[in-house]
């Protein structure tokens, strides 16, 4: 039986509450910025103790506007103090993995992939050596890219067991130009987390798990013996329910 962590933005917690203790609900907990500067520690923790089932919990990191590959180092400053802000949360609420955008767009960066390799390199090993203190991982989410290369070469930069791959299926269909297999091929061996959702390839509607066109048979197949946090990213109740219903029931169905 898959157990999945379900993404939650940080200021709907209190609204979603009610459904998230009945229902039991791991949480990937989305800070955004406006959040990180507004958080004190004590509601921190008081979150913690309203959650009394004790659930499993994973981060995701704020994306808008930051750039963990930035050329311009006083925006790759920001990003540090952003991402950095991230972890002295999780130093109270202890994730097992944060989730981060990899900040690469091609066109962005004029195809000079080796521009933002540079740079991601300098802010990653930084990180990834508090992540390793903490016994947490950091996950690498994919968003824009096309094609894998530029998260291959990013793991074997950093070669650490606390740093590797988020796999986000909605976003693999908006934008891959390259098959499922050959994606898988690249990124296997780094995969930490997936965040499951769905569309049509049209937009990022973030639908429940099998609403869309996205081959969702052929990634478990080729992922059955891999050990990683599965993540529903459904923007619904409803959603969530109906994607944990089929993760159990279709793709990982109870032995008979």
């Amino acid at each position: 039986m898959i157990v999945p962590q379900v993404h939650v933005p940080y200021h709907r917690i209190r609204e979603y509450l009610p459904f998230i203790r009945k229902n039991r609900i791991n949480l990937e907990v989305y800070f955004s910025a406006h959040i990180l500067d507004a958080l004190s520690y004590s509601e921190i923790k008081g979150l913690r103790s309203e959650l009394d089932y004790n659930p499993s919990m994973t981060f995701h990191a704020p994306f808008m506007d930051l750039s963990p590959g930035a050329v311009d180092d006083r925006i790759r400053e920001i990003t540090l103090k952003r991402f950095s802000d991230v972890f002295a949360i999780a130093a109270l609420l202890k994730p097992k993995v944060i989730v981060f955008h990899s900040g690469y767009e091609k066109w962005k960066y004029a195809l000079k992939m080796d521009l933002w390799l540079e740079k991601s390199i300098l802010t990653w090993k930084e990180l990834v050596k508090r992540a390793a203190d903490m016994e947490i991982k950091i996950a690498i989410e994919n968003v824009f890219e096309d094609k894998p290369e530029n998260l291959r070469l990013l793991m074997e930069a950093i070669a650490s067991e606390h740093f590797g791959v988020c796999f986000d299926t909605g976003h693999f269909n908006l934008f891959s130009t390259l098959s499922l297999k050959e994606w898988l091929r690249e990124i296997k061996r780094y995969l930490i987390e997936l965040h499951l959702h769905d569309n049509t390839g049209q937009a990022d509607d973030h639908l429940a798990i099998g609403e869309g066109n996205f081959d969702f048979k052929a990634l478990f197949a080729e992922l059955q013996n891999n050990r990683l946090v599965y993540t529903i990213e459904s923007h619904s109740k409803e959603g969530v329910l109906k994607s944990i219903e089929r993760l159990n029931t279709v793709y990982f169905p109870p032995a008979s």
